[in-house]
């Protein structure tokens, strides 16, 4: 059996996407598709409430008026944002709980740094950039998963220089991207989240290189060992950034990711 069918097997938490989530997606999929369906997955569920509230009501956002009422919240979010929120919010006990303890956090922090980009630049919708940010390593769920202690040996690897990938391949016979691309196709994920999740560490290679760039820029920028070396100039370029200002806009990044993180932690 291929490896990383046999990882993916081997994981049977992970082989369903967390109900909510399954049950936005479905809705989003609809012509007819309605914010009463998607108002009513979270007005039935407490926790999604309250986060939502708090968010619509942080900086993140900066609305000027107070929002107590759930239905305007809603209404000033919009559809896809909430159905970005849900997606989030669902997965973090998953990636909290049984990955690795900082993959939530730097999900959030890709997701907002997308977000972020491409609000600034325009090259792709900002709330496809989202989620496009957020779901990048999924993959990783199945590694930690099926065996977190070899996985901490990865990510030892990789402090010390390693390239993931060759340090993923080295443990598991297997890497993130492979199980990430098996779990897109099992969980029907649409085709720009599957390339996204499949493509990241070389965007070249998808069919389309533009948002899988733009991953790629973001993911690079908000690691731990964050080197501007590794970065691809002439991406940066296009997106009509100077490379000279790429820390500022680094620390902008993080600032406004972690102020989402803050409020949906």
């Amino acid at each position: 059996m291929d490896k990383t069918i046999e990882l993916v097997n081997g994981v049977k938490d992970i082989h369903a996407m967390p109900s909510v989530i399954v049950k936005a997606l479905n809705i989003m999929k609809k012509p007819t598709a309605s914010m009463k369906e998607l108002g009513d997955i979270v007005m039935y569920d407490q926790s999604l409430t309250i986060k939502i509230l708090a968010l619509v009501n942080s900086a993140y956002y900066g609305f000027s008026q107070q929002i107590s009422s759930i239905s305007i919240a809603l209404s000033l979010l919009g559809m896809v944002k909430v159905k970005n929120i849900i997606v989030a919010v669902a997965m973090k006990p998953m990636m909290s709980n049984q990955g690795d303890k900082e993959l939530w956090k730097h999900s959030m922090r890709v997701a907002a740094g997308c977000e972020y980009l491409a609000n600034v630049t325009k090259i792709m919708d900002s709330d496809e950039a989202f989620i496009a940010g957020f779901v990048h390593d999924v993959g990783k769920l199945v590694l930690h998963m099926s065996n977190e202690k070899l996985y901490t040996k990865v990510s030892a690897a990789v402090n010390d220089g390693a390239d993931i990938i060759d340090a993923e391949h080295k443990y598991f016979d297997s890497d993130h991207v492979k199980t990430g691309s098996l779990l897109a196709k099992r969980w029907q994920l649409p085709i720009l989240l599957a390339n996204i999740i499949s493509y990241h560490h070389n965007p070249s290679l998808s069919s389309i290189p533009v948002p899988c760039n733009l991953v790629c820029l973001v993911d690079k920028l908000v690691q731990e060992n964050y080197n501007p070396n590794n970065l691809d100039k002439d991406f940066i370029k296009t997106l009509g950034i100077d490379f000279a200002d790429i820390d500022d806009l680094k620390n902008t990044i993080i600032q406004k990711a972690d102020l989402l993180i803050s409020e949906l932690a």
